[in-house]
């Protein structure tokens, strides 16, 4: 396992309160050994004109996957978390239901963390890929 501690999806009821993630409707789904998953609806706050997933609801959602996931890893006693390089490759629109995402780490530093998110439709077709670069920066 690679939490800090170990969590479950309680820890993180209520901590969305007037963010991003409330008003676009994340949800937390599971935490694993070495993953976390969680799901964007494909409505009117997460589409674009044409009325597929806006590919910058799925780069919330993967920046936030990460960035939980990150928050898991480190002792929050003595650091912080933030994001610091997303990419993204769009590969097929969402066009209703959920998006889901899985992140998992392929890299566990001092300083960064990164990981690799795939975003997947109700139909378990890939939506997304990215990559996101976290920096752990000692608590001010």
């Amino acid at each position: 396992m690679i939490w800090f501690k170990p969590y479950t999806i309680k820890d993180w009821e209520g901590k969305d309160i007037d963010t991003i993630h409330k008003s676009l409707g994340i949800e937390i789904t599971e935490i694993g050994e070495d993953t976390i998953l969680g799901r964007i609806p494909i409505d009117k706050r997460t589409q674009q004109q044409l009325g597929y997933l806006h590919g910058g609801a799925s780069i919330v959602l993967a920046e936030s996957l990460g960035s939980i996931g990150s928050a898991m890893i480190i002792n929050p006693e003595k650091y912080i978390v933030v994001g610091q390089t997303i990419t993204a490759n769009h590969i097929r629109p969402g066009i209703k239901g959920w998006a889901t995402g899985k992140a998992k780490t392929i890299h566990i530093g001092k300083r960064s963390h990164i990981w690799d998110i795939e975003i997947l439709s109700d139909e378990n077709k890939i939506i997304s890929t990215c990559r996101l670069t976290v920096a752990v920066v000692k608590k001010p």
